[in-house]
């Protein structure tokens, strides 16, 4: 369980870790203090919490909203089981060093709402976050029906008709529909939320469980992230658009490893995303670098990702995912999607060794514009045994398909600047390496190469 959710969904199998810093614009401001253990909390990690923590909350939010002043519910060392908690205005859970958080694993521990199974969800909620040094576990091994190495087959409560595929499980922590958001080393999920700052937050999630995000964002606004470590199996950032567009997020200074995407626009992507900025981002042992899958009509604008360290290497074909260090798609989900744009988009300051090249797709009805990298250094070789010679389109157009591996393999681009740029290539006799530059001049125009290089360096 390993999911921040700031809007819509994901999963559970994770621990959210909170450094210790304290809270919102208003922290300057005298706090009120809460303890659940007045209430009678056990702390012993096996009987239920729940009750004496939501009556804390239940006070603290009260207390906040007769002296305007934030107030802290306080988790002193020790062990919380617990159902859902209902984050309220004016609250900030402090969970200090030495306790942890623990997420029941019954179905009658979430609401009946899929949508709020959250261990912690707020909803409609203002001035509100999480700090202190803690720790959230959802007990995500709890929900592994089978273990494999190549990945892990989880439970799934989709029999109970609240939702549907293999991801219905709980997620970690949710902010819904909320405003002045702080939280501080935990794992989140926001949703159609705005002016959420998230900061010094340790992600870990079992790298062999999918649909295991780190942080999702959903038709939120003004977001930043920054000096988050996240180690997970599936996506790590994650902006998405469900019901409405996302502007104006930031996330920068931050660790990522996953057996999926570091950071992924989509793939739900039916609004639109404008005003996105990734910066001095390091990422290892990924199974894709930077991602945009644009599958379900919306436009994206105005994207730039600088300052960027990256490595990318292959995993199982069961993820989704080629070793790309960059791969950008407006690829239609499905026969019944439309097609979305992508223009704007910059890669300034980028160093990556991957054993796959960039992939740069756009579809009939769905353009690349305006593209450009600058600065940017790829070295490409070879260093795991997993079979190579694939593209991957999923979730749309044509699955995986045998393609022999480039540098760049570009489609439906209409204008591309690539200013000093400069790849090398590790000596392989089987002739991997052939192709710098895939394209094919019918449906890619106005492109321009300054200062580009490509050849072979000596291991």
């Amino acid at each position: 369980m390993a999911t921040f959710f700031f809007s819509h969904t994901q999963l559970f199998s994770s621990i959210f870790i909170l450094s210790l810093i304290h809270l919102s614009p208003s922290s300057t401001s005298p706090t009120t203090t809460r303890s659940f253990k007045t209430y009678g909390a056990a702390g012993d990690g096996v009987h239920y919490d729940t009750l004496p923590i939501q009556a804390a909350i239940d006070a603290c939010t009260t207390a906040s909203t007769t002296s305007g002043r934030p107030c802290h519910v306080t988790f002193p060392p020790g062990a919380y089981l617990t159902a859902t908690l209902f984050l309220k205005s004016g609250v900030v859970l402090d969970i200090q060093q030495n306790a942890t958080v623990l997420g029941g694993t019954r179905l009658e521990d979430y609401p009946r709402n899929a949508d709020r199974w959250y261990v912690v969800v707020a909803e409609d909620a203002v001035e509100v976050g999480i700090t202190g040094g803690g720790e959230i576990k959802g007990q995500g091994l709890k929900f592994v029906q089978r273990f494999d190495e190549r990945k892990n087959v989880m439970v799934s409560w989709n029999w109970t008709g609240s939702c549907s595929g293999d991801e219905c499980r709980p997620r970690l922590v949710g902010f819904i529909r909320s405003k002045n958001i702080r939280v501080w080393n935990i794992s989140l999920h926001l949703v159609q939320c705005n002016n959420t700052s998230i900061h010094d937050v340790s992600i870990y999630g079992d790298f062999n469980t999918p649909n295991n995000d780190g942080i999702d964002i959903n038709d939120s606004n003004n977001t930043v992230i920054t000096r988050c470590n996240i180690n997970t199996g599936d996506d790590a950032i994650c902006p998405k658009t469900y019901d409405g567009p996302l502007y104006n997020l930031t996330a920068t200074d931050c660790w990522i490893r996953t057996k999926s995407s570091a950071v992924k626009l989509g793939s739900a992507s039916w609004f639109d995303f404008k005003g996105l900025v990734f910066d001095n981002i390091t990422i290892v042992d990924s199974h894709r670098g930077l991602g945009l899958q644009i599958c379900d009509g919306g436009n994206v604008s105005d994207i730039t990702f600088s300052n960027i360290n990256i490595t990318t290497r292959y995993y199982d074909s069961s993820w989704w995912g080629r070793a790309e260090p960059i791969y950008v798609t407006t690829c239609p989900r499905d026969s019944k999607s439309k097609a979305g744009s992508i223009s704007n988009l910059r890669f300034v300051n980028i160093t990556a060794t991957s054993e796959n090249g960039v992939f740069l797709s756009g579809s009939k009805g769905g353009m690349l514009s305006n593209l450009k990298f600058t600065n940017v250094n790829i070295t490409y070789r070879r260093w795991t045994n997993f079979a190579d010679g694939l593209v991957d389109y999923r979730p749309g157009c044509q699955g995986l398909v045998n393609h022999s591996a480039a540098g760049f393999i570009m489609e439906h681009i209409e204008g591309l600047e690539v200013e000093n740029v400069n790849m090398r290539w590790s000596e392989d006799r089987s002739g991997r390496w052939n192709n710098p530059l895939d394209f094919r001049p019918l449906t890619v125009n106005n492109i321009s190469f300054y200062n580009f290089r490509s050849g072979l360096y000596n291991q």
